[in-house]
């Protein structure tokens, strides 16, 4: 019998992440997602000899903005490197990236687990420019090449080997994605490739304190497929140590519709990538004043809006954390409280309502008709009573997706939804709702006093929902005492 338990699983991961840079690392071409085969290409994308790469500064801002973000030291003199190994969407036959001096070193990503917070510690941050794209099922003979991709800017996030369960994996590359998206450095988008996850997986007995022969698990393209192959690796490698068998060092794939990994090739080791300074890129300094001017470009990121969302605005730490978990909810939600002073209702519609409708229209905040300014005056009008929370999310606020010009106290006064303080004309429903069940009445006189509840659904479904239902309570209370 396999003894899975007395093992521990031992996680490193390599996030390469595509900046969001207009154009590409070293040369003008468009670094846009998409567009016709070979449209963003130049003579410095496809190598030709004699051309020159030129550094794109931007790129280098958003390298040390996550390095920031990240708690990393940042390398004060940076130089490039040449990465010589044939792949066929590499057209120089090498790549340049960062060898010797990554531009951010060792730093940490937070992350909440069951059992409490854990650092995720980082081994390294450097800048690197990404391949083409081989495309092999469009001709079936012939491998296609794509060279749009060559040459954008990436940043490569390495941990060490302080992840223990395919759980952490997870939640890491969630938190770090996270991170991404709200420096608005890369969109994170894991389907399209913009951020791609390689996970070094070994395994040793619990006690050990020597790392086992690692395997290296290739272009992993959703969160969710890097927990499922670390799960599977973690597994297979077990079992092959239990069967007396060596693990092999090398290079593997998931394949996501068996949920397994399959060999590559054996796995390369850093000489093999003979790597040496470029000669066409100097070396390049962060200036204290440069450092300085990225640093205050850095938003507030989710823990501290979390925190402030809950020390300040008195939100539970389930509403805030799920806010901040999200930038354009936190994009939503910072506008709609500089129109409404009720925190608690902003954040009640935008996870109650609001989630609903993006749920079940598939779609982010940022493309919610309501503008925030809107949101707040409905929120007033059931603030001051001219209408209820039911009636305003079920009735007035799909409206007012409709309608966008309109706003909320217009669409309720046309519809015939604002609530009635009018001590006579609520007095009448109360009057007809007690007439209608004079048993109930009768019983609440001898001491029911539960059936009140009966009655104000009553006069709520007599009014169609107009009637105050503070007026009505007082009212009910009034005739039902007498």
């Amino acid at each position: 019998m396999i003894k899975y338990e007395a093992y521990e699983i031992v996680v490193g991961l390599e996030v390469h992440a595509q900046l969001l840079t207009q154009s590409k690392l070293f040369c003008a071409d468009s670094a846009a997602f998409g567009g016709e085969p070979n449209s963003h290409v130049s003579a410095i994308t496809l190598g030709h000899p004699g051309t020159l790469p030129v550094l794109n500064k931007k790129a280098v801002e958003f390298a040390i903005k996550i390095g920031l973000a990240c708690n990393c030291e940042i390398e004060r003199v940076n130089y490039f490197a040449r990465k010589n190994y044939f792949y066929p969407d590499l057209p120089k036959g090498y790549q340049i990236s960062q060898h010797t001096t990554p531009i951010c070193k060792g730093g940490f990503v937070n992350i909440r687990m069951p059992d409490g917070e854990k650092k995720v510690e980082l081994n390294r941050i450097h800048l690197e420019e990404d391949a083409g794209k081989s495309v092999h099922d469009i001709d079936p003979e012939n491998t296609c090449l794509d060279f749009n991709r060559a040459g954008v800017a990436l940043v490569e996030i390495v941990t060490e080997p302080c992840i223990r369960s395919a759980d952490e994996a997870y939640q890491y590359l969630t938190e770090l994605r996270k991170l991404l998206r709200f420096l608005e450095i890369c969109d994170g988008n894991m389907e399209e490739g913009s951020m791609r996850c390689d996970a070094n997986v070994s395994i040793r007995k619990k006690g050990v304190t020597e790392l086992g022969t690692k395997v290296e698990v290739k272009n992993l393209n959703s969160i969710r497929n890097v927990k499922r192959a670390i799960e599977h690796e973690a597994k297979r490698m077990i079992e092959e140590v239990e069967r007396g068998e060596r693990i092999i060092q090398q290079t593997r794939s998931f394949d996501a519709s068996t949920g397994t990994t399959f060999a590559l090739r054996s796995k390369e080791e850093a000489n093999d990538y003979r790597y040496f300074t470029d000669p066409d890129l100097p070396a390049f300094n962060i200036s204290e004043d440069f450092l300085q001017s990225v640093r205050e470009t850095i938003p507030a990121l989710p823990e501290a809006l979390a925190a402030r969302y809950i020390s300040e605005l008195k939100l539970s730490e389930y509403d805030a954390r799920v806010i901040s978990d999200d930038k354009e909810m936190v994009d939503y939600f910072e506008e709609l409280i500089k129109a409404t002073t009720n925190y608690k209702a902003a954040a009640n519609w935008l996870l109650g309502p609001v989630k609903s409708y993006l749920n079940e229209n598939n779609i982010s905040i940022d493309r919610l008709p309501v503008q925030p300014k809107k949101m707040a005056e409905l929120i007033q009008l059931v603030d001051e009573g001219k209408t209820n929370f039911s009636i305003a999310s079920s009735r007035i606020f799909p409206e007012l997706i409709k309608q966008t010009t309109k706003d909320p106290l217009t669409i309720a006064t046309d519809m015939n939804l604002l609530q009635s303080s009018d001590t006579d004309e609520v007095a009448l429903w109360v009057q007809q709702a007690l007439a209608k069940m004079p048993d109930k009445v009768e019983e609440y006189k001898k001491g029911k006093k539960g059936l009140i509840g009966l009655f104000v659904g009553e006069v709520k479904k007599i009014s169609k929902g107009k009637a105050d239902p503070k007026l009505t309570n007082q009212l009910l209370l009034e005739k039902l005492e007498n």
